[in-house]
């Protein structure tokens, strides 16, 4: 991957309650920590992970909702 690519693919979660939802993932933190070198502010992991949800990276609707498959 040259630098400045970006290949998505989403995350689709099978969340039951919403106390199994992440404040942050593993992937937030890497992205986080790269940001921060970069010389970025207010990009904490838990920011990232807002972001990620807010933008469609990930899919975050719990199993039972009606958005969940209609965001897939």
């Amino acid at each position: 991957m040259k630098n400045g690519e970006c290949r998505f693919m989403m995350t689709i979660n099978c969340f039951k309650t919403l106390a199994e939802l992440p404040a942050k993932t593993e992937l937030s933190d890497a992205i986080s920590k790269d940001l921060k070198s970069r010389g970025f502010k207010f990009v904490g992991s838990t920011v990232i992970y807002a972001h990620m949800q807010a933008t469609g990276m990930v899919n975050d609707h719990l199993v039972d909702c009606f958005r969940y498959r209609e965001v897939q």
